[in-house]
């Protein structure tokens, strides 16, 4: 290469370089979140390290669901149910068919916009038994197909438009009511 377009490239690059670093227009995005706006904390879960008991007949409470299933009615284990310190509300579901056989569950959901769901232990022969491998918070069902969780989620277990876990006691009063106020369900989402 001769020595003359080497230099003629040089001194191009250089002009072009300097003419850019002087022009009005913005090369590349702007950022979209103010620099005043920080980063929150993400959400941990918290370590689920015990079991609950086998449910007792006098501790379900039967929900009383929008849309019925026609497959099983639901009981929600009330000794079970506890809101964690990561405010993830943990029970034992159980959905009992027509002829009397029981599938129970040990799960939790999590009061967010959408909702989550995991299921961290199955009933079998009077005892839990983990579920490995199975770390993954699930979308609920918004279809119809799993009534159940929706409305735990959505009426029972989470305060609406707040998307936090109500208190125990007033889970337990509106599950054993089998209605939420209709006050709680108007209006606009809060910011």
């Amino acid at each position: 290469m001769p020595p003359f377009l080497f230099a003629l490239g040089l001194f191009l690059l250089t002009v072009a370089g300097a003419s850019q670093a002087q022009s009005p227009f913005v090369f590349g995005p702007e950022e979209v979140v103010p620099k005043s706006v920080k980063p929150g904390k993400k959400w941990t879960e918290g370590r689920v390290e015990e079991l609950p008991a086998w449910p007792a007949d006098q501790d379900l409470i039967r929900l009383s669901l929008d849309q019925a299933s026609p497959r099983f009615t639901y009981y929600l284990d009330r000794a079970s149910l506890e809101v964690g310190s990561d405010q993830v509300v943990r029970y034992v579901l159980v959905a009992e068919t027509s002829n009397g056989s029981r599938n129970l569950s040990f799960e939790g959901i999590r009061c967010t916009p959408n909702g989550a769901h995991r299921t961290y232990a199955f009933g079998h022969a009077g005892r839990f038994e983990w579920i490995e491998g199975d770390d993954d918070w699930q979308p609920i069902d918004r279809s119809g197909a799993d009534p159940a969780r929706y409305e735990l989620w959505r009426h029972y277990l989470c305060v609406p438009r707040l998307f936090q876990p109500r208190p125990k006691s007033e889970q337990v009063r509106l599950l054993r009511s089998g209605r939420v106020p209709e006050l709680e369900n108007r209006g606009f989402l809060t910011n």
